[in-house]
């Protein structure tokens, strides 16, 4: 009986170690790769403004991160007539915070594209790239789209 219940304690110790370094984690960091060619790419534009949002209003910090051809939606969507454009609007007055990949912008031809304001948003930290590392030590959980 003793063994059971020491057994039982550990058992109880873990799961509530588990919650607990889950509840600290309240920041994520979503990186937005999918391209705005195609309907998967517009689904995933459209996925990563809805996890942020809903973040956002329960109280998590988010940063948006256009990466890859995800860099090309940095531009469409700071454009009033796109369809999405309301929702990025929104998250900007919530507070998100948001890079755009330097490399990638050049690569993907979007760098001319932005405006002055995006392009204060450029980072390289890392090979020219965002560092995701560097979102990982301040708490940040990445999620990829």
């Amino acid at each position: 009986m003793l063994r059971r219940m020491s057994m039982l304690l550990a058992v109880l110790a873990v799961a509530c170690s588990v919650h607990s370094a889950e509840s600290e984690s309240r920041k994520f960091a979503l990186v937005l790769q999918a391209g705005n060619e195609t309907n998967e790419g517009m689904a995933r534009a459209v996925h990563a403004l809805l996890y942020a949002k809903e973040l956002l209003e329960k109280g998590y910090d988010v940063v948006l991160i256009f990466d890859g051809a995800g860099t090309g939606w940095a531009s469409e969507l700071a454009k009033p007539e796109n369809p999405l454009h309301k929702h990025y609007a929104r998250l900007k007055e919530m507070g998100v915070v948001e890079e755009i990949c330097d490399y990638c912008a050049e690569a993907f031809g979007v760098k001319e594209k932005l405006s002055d304001l995006q392009r204060r948003l450029l980072v390289g930290d890392y090979e020219g790239h965002p560092s995701i590392a560097k979102w990982v030590a301040r708490g940040y959980q990445p999620i990829v789209l």
